[in-house]
């Protein structure tokens, strides 16, 4: 009997859950069919626009470069010896012409007055036999071979006057002498790096195109350059492009040059570079976001009489925020920039704001 009322009772519970979920459910069916009929009318969304404008802007190139020094060279001797002197100090302002390094001379500089003296032998020699064969007194082959023995003592002497001015390692141009590598005392070859030694004012930049800008990107045109870590701006101005394309790349070499007379601008620091192609004095300009890609191409939604009617353009630049647009918009257009995941092709919909 038990188990009898437990099935009567939970029967008794279901059909009066059914009889007050039943009526509910055929409302909503009816509402929906009444939303769903040919003649209800359709629901509008909701969306901002602008008024389509035209404004200042410019087309510009953007790419990475290095700054290098205008002029750079390792300081190395052409002879070998014994360093004993160090004439400049590092991170020095050099002066072109500067001595820098002192090589010890002491054998040239006996060789030297070595071969001043048969020089001077020679010459004495030579000034002797010229008289006597102004008198005919000796041949021309003698006086021929006494002249040769003076040409040569003095290639001997000069040979060693270049031999010393070797020892006396100069620097080549105006520039900082940076970090040395030897002391005096030190034995240098050839091959031994003393210092480097750089012109920073002013300093050059390379960086590169795409090579659909070959033809555009010309000696004089002026760049803006960006250091990423402190922010700051400078201008410089292009007077070299490299004459060929890099086949793995695809981009042209690209050379500027900008003062530096603050010192501000070190070689080897990465920069930005910004080109101005062209100014454009009158672009249309639309939002990123209300370009919507279309089998076509890509499209816009213009807002006419309450209706988001699709409108097929041809975008040219780009910028951070916004798409040029050169066909198929005119100025004072209604352009919908929100709500457009949602629109269809002349659907309904009601403006929330317009800008």
């Amino acid at each position: 009997m038990n188990n009898k009322k437990k099935i009567i009772t939970w029967s008794a519970v279901v059909l009066i859950i059914i009889i007050l979920i039943l009526p509910k459910i055929k409302f909503s069916n009816n509402k929906d069919a009444k939303a769903d009929s040919p003649g209800s009318p359709k629901r509008k969304t909701v969306v901002n626009a602008i008024i389509v404008k035209t404004k200042f802007i410019q087309d510009k190139i953007f790419s990475n470069g290095t700054f290098i020094s205008n002029e750079e060279v390792e300081v190395r001797s052409e002879i070998s010896g014994k360093i004993t002197k160090i004439l400049f100090k590092e991170g020095q302002q050099i002066k072109k012409g500067m001595v820098l390094i002192k090589i010890n001379d002491a054998e040239l500089q006996a060789t030297l007055k070595k071969n001043q003296s048969k020089e001077s032998l020679a010459r004495d020699k030579e000034y002797r036999v010229k008289q006597l064969f102004n008198k005919s007194l000796t041949s021309q082959q003698e006086y021929d071979n006494t002249l040769s023995e003076l040409h040569s003592a003095e290639a001997d002497v000069e040979f060693t006057k270049a031999q010393l001015d070797k020892t006396e390692i100069r620097a080549p141009f105006d520039g900082v002498i940076g970090l040395r590598s030897v002391s005096e005392g030190s034995y240098i070859t050839p091959t031994s790096k003393i210092a480097t030694l750089q012109n920073i004012n002013p300093v050059k930049v390379d960086f590169s195109v795409p090579q659909k800008y070959f033809g555009i990107v010309k000696e004089g045109k002026t760049i803006l350059v960006k250091i990423a870590s402190t922010g700051k701006t400078y201008f410089g101005k292009i007077y070299a492009v490299e004459p060929k394309i890099d086949q793995s790349s695809r981009t042209v070499q690209v050379r500027a040059i900008i003062p530096n007379d603050r010192r501000e601008l070190t070689p080897g620091a990465y920069v930005e570079i910004n080109i101005v192609l062209q100014d454009i004095k009158d672009a249309i300009m639309v939002p990123s976001e209300a370009i919507v890609p279309d089998v076509q191409g890509e499209k816009v939604f213009v807002y006419r009489n309450g209706i988001a009617v699709p409108q097929l353009v041809t975008q040219n630049i780009r910028t951070e925020n916004e798409v040029q647009v050169i066909n198929g918009l005119n100025v004072g257009d209604t352009v919908i920039v929100s709500g457009i995941i949602q629109l269809k092709p002349n659907a309904p919909v009601k403006l929330n704001a317009i800008n």
